[in-house]
């Protein structure tokens, strides 16, 4: 059993053990850390054992599925859209929290008016270089925090944190924050990614501890 296989199953028990869990809930406007988390200075390092290279050369997002114009940005598209600044905090389900993280990037919402999803567009399926998918509502994404980021703190995203480009939804414990995006599916039908199917939770709020399913 290698590495990745050991994580996964450590990961799965994890879930079946309920760990971690407080069994509490809080309210995001009272209460800026959620239950059982605690807060770090650093940015932890957490993945699967692969860390694609995602050079400007290979780097390509597409941006399709349920919507009325499918766009497809290589390096140099990417970075001619618009910018935006924003501060949130981020809340990773292995406990650790991290306080007014500052970060550049492409709003969700610029995005999405860009492709005009259909009516029956609800879910967005996050596609990663490694393999790697997450899910989230389409609501979750359409919201005025949520951007794909290319740089944190002042200097580009790193390979190790998914550089060159990520998600970042704060609302929602970090690993719905796909690293290293390749794609962004528009969906009609929910499509549960990796932790999703091993265990960890659908909708994963951190004020209401939805660390597994």
């Amino acid at each position: 059993m290698d590495e990745r296989d050991k994580l996964i199953k450590a990961k799965q028990q994890w879930a079946r053990d309920g760990r971690l869990l407080t069994g509490t809930h809080a309210d995001p406007e009272q209460d800026r850390l959620p239950p059982g988390q605690r807060l770090v200075r650093d940015w932890p390092v957490l993945d699967l054992g692969n860390q694609p290279e995602v050079t400007p050369a290979r780097f390509r997002l597409d941006i399709d599925g349920a919507v009325r114009r499918p766009i497809s940005f290589n390096w140099a598209e990417y970075c001619a859209l618009p910018v935006s600044e924003s501060v949130s905090d981020m809340h990773c389900v292995t406990q650790w929290s991290r306080y007014d993280n500052r970060w550049k990037g492409v709003a969700a919402s610029a995005l999405l008016a860009m492709v005009e999803p259909i009516s029956s567009a609800k879910h967005v399926i996050f596609h990663s270089y490694d393999g790697y998918t997450t899910n989230v509502r389409l609501g979750q994404f359409d919201a005025p925090d949520v951007f794909l980021v290319h740089e944190w703190e002042g200097a580009p995203i790193t390979r190790q944190h998914g550089g060159p480009v990520r998600v970042l939804i704060p609302r929602l414990y970090l690993w719905k924050s796909a690293k290293w995006l390749r794609r962004i599916e528009i969906a009609g039908v929910d499509k549960p990614g990796f932790w999703e199917r091993n265990g960890y939770h659908n909708n994963a709020d951190p004020w209401m501890e939805e660390r597994y399913g």
